[in-house]
């Protein structure tokens, strides 16, 4: 299968291809049964040399992400059929605002193809389109203020290449990926090391390379870990007075400590978006991103 992603948002690199290939082939799996597999209805209704074109369309406004992988989806889908492959002419790559009617792609070739790879193709893009469409929303509440949203771990297991993309794709930006490329020192590892000095030493004698971040409820806990030498903090479940409060306490050790990253999480809303960014904090981080965004409508139409 080609490892070449078509749509992608631009200026992105895109999912890493094998990702999106390995959702791709499970989800294939899960629809098509046993090697080699088999659409029972398809494959006895519509001969296998019938050629077609149909649409991918918006049924709703948005943002779209996933077209990324349409053509993953295709190739995958004619291998196994052992039928030629489906031309797939993009009109509104990832990242791009839809409405309602809109024409996303174009797909062109054997009827089996297309229709066979209709749910799973339509499942990642309704998905991605969701997520993206979701941040977009974020993004816009927060445009102007300095601040930006930010992804979690909250992802769904196995699409969280995907799912960070689209978040990408509406504007958001992504934290770390997962617990290898960035240390985040909450309060159970505080406990087990014994403080946070000592919780921020041991991650910078085992991983020196690695960015690290320390988690605190109240601005003692936050002015504590500058002390102790992070540079990036969550600031976990503030009121918005304490949370003023905290960075103003924080900036005010910057001339000499240097910059310290902050960041907000927990309890936060599209109303309160703006009212937390004007606090000063550089990050909103938002876990509803991937786990709570609804399917943007996606629809597959021959015609």
């Amino acid at each position: 299968m080609s490892a070449v992603l078509r749509g992608v948002l631009p200026g992105d690199p895109g999912p890493d291809p094998a990702a999106v290939r390995r959702v791709v082939a499970t989800a294939l799996d899960e629809d098509l049964g046993p090697a080699p597999g088999r659409d029972v209805t398809t494959q006895a209704t519509i001969p296998a040399g019938e050629r077609g074109t149909a649409d991918l369309a918006a049924r709703a406004d948005g943002v779209v992400a996933g077209v990324v992988a349409v053509d993953v989806v295709l190739r995958e889908v004619a291998d196994r059929l052992g039928l030629p492959g489906a031309e797939v002419v993009v009109h509104l790559p990832d990242g791009s605002r839809v409405r309602r009617g809109d024409v996303v792609a174009t797909l062109t070739g054997p009827v089996q193809v297309l229709l066979v790879a209709e749910r799973t193709l339509l499942n990642i893009a309704s998905r991605a389109s969701g997520v993206a469409t979701h941040t977009r929303r974020w993004a816009d509440a927060l445009a102007g203020s300095g601040a930006q949203v930010l992804d979690t771990r909250k992802t769904t297991p196995g699409l969280r290449a995907l799912e960070k993309y689209a978040v990408r794709c509406g504007g958001g930006t992504n934290k770390r990926m997962g617990l290898y490329d960035v240390a985040m020192v909450k309060d159970n590892h505080v406990v087990a090391a014994g403080s946070v000095a000592a919780a921020v030493a041991a991650v910078r004698s085992a991983f020196p390379d690695v960015a690290i971040q320390v988690e605190a409820d109240t601005t003692a806990q936050a002015l504590e870990a500058v002390d102790a030498g992070a540079r990036f903090l969550l600031l976990d479940n503030m009121p918005t007075d304490v949370l003023r409060a905290t960075v103003e306490a924080v900036r005010a050790l910057e001339d000499r400590v240097g910059p310290v990253e902050l960041e907000s999480t927990g309890n936060l809303t599209l109303e309160r978006a703006a009212e937390v960014a004007a606090t000063g904090v550089d990050y909103l981080s938002v876990g509803g991103l991937t786990h709570s965004s609804p399917i943007l409508d996606l629809a597959l139409d021959l015609r």
